[in-house]
């Protein structure tokens, strides 16, 4: 399971955008996260938009509204179950989530003040359905590559 909230703006980002983003951050997370691109894994993602008022922004201890200019402000909350999640991993998601951003509203770069949290859920602290979920359940559904499969059950420990 994973959820990437979108803290922006309000009116910072159009509905076609919205629409863009809602697949192309799944994906982001997605393709690194099973070790291909697997349409089925989408199911277990939630993308999330929260639009601030820019007096409920602030930026270096200043309100956005307090700039001469609005700096474009943007937070990609990550969060994902606990997996093979090593910083060369978290590398790859971050760029790839801010990648799509700056696609997305045809940018030819990501902005500086766009950011990214990256959380991860430590296993057995996320819940689903009336009951406590583990990656570990998921990994011989098919959706993962071996390779990927592999890697987490070593990251987690696990034979």
């Amino acid at each position: 399971m994973t959820v990437i909230t979108v803290n922006a703006p309000v009116g910072r980002l159009t509905t076609d955008q919205r629409r863009t983003l809602a697949q192309t951050l799944t994906d982001a997370v997605l393709v690194p996260e099973v070790g291909r691109f697997e349409p089925a894994a989408r199911v277990g993602f939630q993308v999330h938009f929260r639009d601030y008022e820019p007096d409920q922004i602030a930026l270096g201890g200043l309100l956005v509204t307090d700039f001469p200019e609005a700096p474009d402000v943007v937070v990609i909350d990550l969060a994902v179950m606990d997996a093979d999640w090593g910083q060369e991993v978290r590398e790859v998601v971050i760029t790839r989530l801010l990648r799509a951003m700056a696609d997305a509203c045809d940018l030819p770069d990501p902005q500086p003040a766009w950011w990214v949290t990256f959380r991860v859920i430590d296993e057995g602290s996320w819940g689903a359905g009336g009951g406590v979920l583990s990656v570990l359940s998921l990994l011989d559904s098919g959706v993962f590559t071996p390779e990927r499969a592999d890697a987490i059950r070593h990251a987690l420990t696990v034979g």
